[in-house]
Formats: C-alpha cells, structure tokens, sequence
C-alpha cells in the first residue's frame, strides 16, 4: 500500500512538472511571437516601432493612424513617448492583450475599447492622453488646435454636447492660447459633474479653473 501511495505521490508530481514544463514553452513561444511581431514593425536602425512602422501597422490591423484605438493601445502599453513602442513597452501591451500575431491583435481591439471605456479605467485613459501628446522635454501645455483635435477623439463619444460646444468656444476666444493639465482634467470633471445644458449646478464659487468659469459664462450668453 505504502509503495503504491509513494508511487502515485511521484506520478503526481511528475504530471505537475510536466504541466508546468509545458506551460513554460508555451509561454516561451508565445513571447518569441511577440517579439518577432515587434521586429517586423520596428526601425532596425534605432530597435523602436516608429511613426512609420506604426502607420504600417495600422494598414495591417486595418484601422487609421488617427483612429482612439491605437491612443487605447498606447495607453496598453504605457508608452511614454508619442508615435513610438519600445520593446518593453510592446512586451507589456501584447501580453496583457494575449496577441502575439496581427491576427489576434486585431480580435483583441474590441475588448481593449471596453476595458478602456469602463469608469474605473476612463479617467486613467483620460488623462494619459494629455501627457502622451506632450512632446517637448518640460513641456506643460498644449495648443488649442491640438487640444480641440484631442478633445474631440477622446470624449467626443462620450460626451458629445458638452466636447461640440467647448471646442466652439476654444476656437471663438482670444484669452487662452494653450491648455495645461488641470483645465483638462476640469473639463473632464466638469462632462462628468455638472448638469448640461442648463449648469443649473454650476457654481463659480467652487474650484474650478478659470477657463470654466469663462466658459459657462460663454454659454449662458448664448442662451439667453
């Protein structure tokens, strides 16, 4: 009996290894997949995806260069460098997204769409968007044009109404040239906080940035 249990007890363990070998090739070929698919998009001469070989591969997943989903994938990955993926970077948001071919990766956008537009992950995305499009060493800020453009691909969906009429307003004033973090995130929690169109519950008095504050009173101008 005692042989028999002992015997079972290494056929147990032999089957676990076993498992856990085969799991680690698979793991293995998976991230060889990964890093070849990186490779076949990237600059050989600096080793990153560039601007070039991402408009390659948006050809290849069939969605445009200016499309929010390749914003989401940049999110995914948490690149820190606008129109460019490091390998690092790649590794990250392919393996959370299980896609090692173009195939699979083209299955997974949906998926990531959702995951980015749930509450608990938007404001996240939100802000990231800011911060990717700052491409100057110490920079703070973004243009209007810019911000208007960003705007519009980022909560244009979302919140339609309030994006159309905050852009207008934007593109009608003379007193804000660029647009720092804090007003972005305000405009943010202005979309999610205040009632629209009427901002019965607006109240100036409270801290929000001042360009707010111009902009309800913008609105009411025209309502009246």
């Amino acid at each position: 009996m005692r042989r028999s249990s002992n015997s079972s007890k290494k056929t147990g363990q032999s089957n676990s290894d076993l498992f856990r070998s085969a799991s680690s090739k698979a793991s293995s070929k998976e991230s060889e997949r990964i890093d070849s698919l990186f490779y076949s998009y990237a600059n050989a001469s600096t080793g990153l995806i560039d601007p070039e070989g991402i408009e390659a591969l948006c050809a290849d997943i069939e969605v445009d260069h200016t499309d929010v989903r390749i914003l989401m994938l940049a999110w995914k990955m948490k690149a820190e460098e606008q129109g460019y993926f490091t390998l690092d970077e790649w590794r990250r948001g392919m393996k959370e997204l299980r896609a090692d071919t173009v195939s699979k990766l083209k299955k997974a956008l949906p998926d990531l769409e959702n995951e980015v537009r749930r509450l608990s992950n938007f404001a996240d995305f939100y802000s990231f968007a800011f911060k990717y499009c700052l491409t100057e060493e110490k920079q703070k800020s973004i243009d209007i044009e810019s911000i208007c453009q960003l705007l519009t691909l980022v909560l244009g969906s979302t919140f339609p109404a309030q994006v159309n009429l905050f852009v207008e307003y934007l593109k009608s004033q003379n007193d804000y040239k660029v647009i720092n973090m804090d007003q972005w995130l305000g405009f943010f929690r202005f979309c999610n906080e205040i009632t629209f169109p009427t901002l019965s519950d607006y109240d100036a008095e409270l801290a929000w940035p001042l360009i707010l504050d111009n902009f309800v009173e913008w609105i009411r101008e025209k309502q009246k």
